[in-house]
């Protein structure tokens, strides 16, 4: 089987560019414009791309929605989506992309360089610049350049399959090997915790207030004792929780009355990761009983849940499985699957009813300063895109020998 080209020079540019443009959640106009603009400038027609209006639906709004561009097929066949993220977490802003050596960098030591996810924005560029260059042939595609992935899989939820084209199968980029094959995520809930003690002078009368903090404490040190906060193991089952943002006080001198706390629950186990949140409402509500004033007054505890995602795991024969796998095997790799315990946005893709998987671009230590892209494995990221678009490998492997 002939490989389609790829210009590597080109490849490059193209992730460089789009590194250099800052775009953190809800802040994505600036990299959605670069890329209709290098889309452009490769001739893609501007009548193929349109944005949606999930922003308009994601509580908090934000500056722009989904890029959605679609080719009609030149090749009969199902249509395929092509997906990536376009935003960025805060600590990649200021990102000076440079290459050093196989790998590219951030030149500003105080910032992470953004590969999560612009190397799989490029990679979808790459691909769709490719296709026209070369006239290669293609069953229907649709890429989506998703917004808001990084606070909560915003875009990717609230995206519309009208004008996605309703594709059948999803190829998603974010990760860091591109033998790897993600074929499922857990599932995550968003616990807020609001407590409500009362306030008294500090120094002059303490017995009097109810502190909030100390309702705090206590639930906390009674979910990390019994095994319900970090890492959980309870008779077969697994799942992670963890306290992530407290909020409260506003002075030494008063007894804290009121405090805030956000949390989460995972679980690949739907039942199980329930049974996290309730083991959070019942340490909250027990502790609140139990911290008293001198006169007998309690505290309160206002709990709520929501999910943001849940889980899924494809099948091993799902087609989506199944074409990736080729894809990978044609450029002599040995494809491995595996299960993701964060959320990504297939997540929301498989709920939507289109089985999705997601493919290494050679993302490395994200979320951090010491963040790099190896360019190598970027590169075959760009090599998987062309073969899933055009379906080269499958057919290669349809003829037979």
């Amino acid at each position: 089987m002939s490989l389609p080209e790829l210009l590597e020079d080109r490849a490059v540019e193209n992730v460089l560019r789009l590194l250099r443009i800052p775009g953190r959640s809800r802040e994505e106009g600036r990299i959605l414009a670069e890329i209709q603009q290098l889309l452009q400038e490769g001739g893609v027609p501007a009548t193929a791309m349109e944005f949606d209006r999930a922003h308009e639906q994601i509580p908090g709004g934000g500056e722009v929605g989904n890029l959605i561009v679609q080719l009609p097929g030149t090749l009969s066949g199902p249509r395929r989506l092509l997906m990536a993220h376009v935003d960025t977490v805060p600590i990649c802003v200021g990102a000076d992309p440079v290459v050093e050596g196989d790998r590219i960098r951030s030149r500003n030591p105080h910032s992470g360089l953004g590969g999560d996810d612009r190397a799989g924005a490029a990679v979808l560029v790459t691909t769709l610049l490719e296709l026209v260059r070369q006239g290669l042939p293609h069953p229907p595609l649709t890429f989506l350049f998703c917004v808001q992935e990084e606070i909560g899989l915003y875009g990717a939820r609230y995206c519309s399959l009208e004008q996605l084209g309703r594709p059948a199968w999803g190829f998603n980029w974010d990760g860091d090997d591109p033998a790897e094959i993600c074929v499922g995520a857990t599932g995550d809930y968003a616990l807020e915790i609001a407590i409500e003690g009362v306030a008294s002078h500090a120094g002059v009368h303490p017995e009097l207030g109810v502190s909030a903090a100390a309702i705090a404490a206590l639930a906390v040190a009674d979910l990390q004792r019994r095994g319900w906060h970090g890492l959980i193991e309870k008779r077969g089952q697994r799942g992670t929780s963890n306290v992530g943002v407290i909020e409260g006080g506003a002075a030494t001198n008063v007894v804290m009355p009121l405090l805030k706390l956000r949390a989460e629950a995972r679980s690949h186990n739907p039942r199980f990761r329930k049974r996290i949140v309730e083991q959070y409402r019942r340490a909250f509500e027990k502790a609140a009983a139990k911290v008293k004033s001198a006169d007998g007054k309690t505290g309160r505890v206002t709990f709520s849940a929501e999910l943001k995602y849940e889980a899924f795991r494809l099948p091993d024969d799902s087609p989506a499985v199944a074409i990736a796998a080729q894809a990978v095997s044609a450029l002599g790799l040995s494809p491995q699957t595996c299960v993701a315990n964060g959320g990504l946005d297939a997540n929301w893709m498989v709920a939507h009813g289109v089985p999705t998987v997601t493919l290494g671009c050679g993302q490395d230590e994200i979320h951090t300063v010491r963040e790099s892209l190896s360019i190598p494995s970027y590169l075959t990221g760009c090599r998987l895109g062309l073969l899933i678009a055009t379906g080269a490998a499958e057919q290669s492997t349809s003829d037979g020998p």
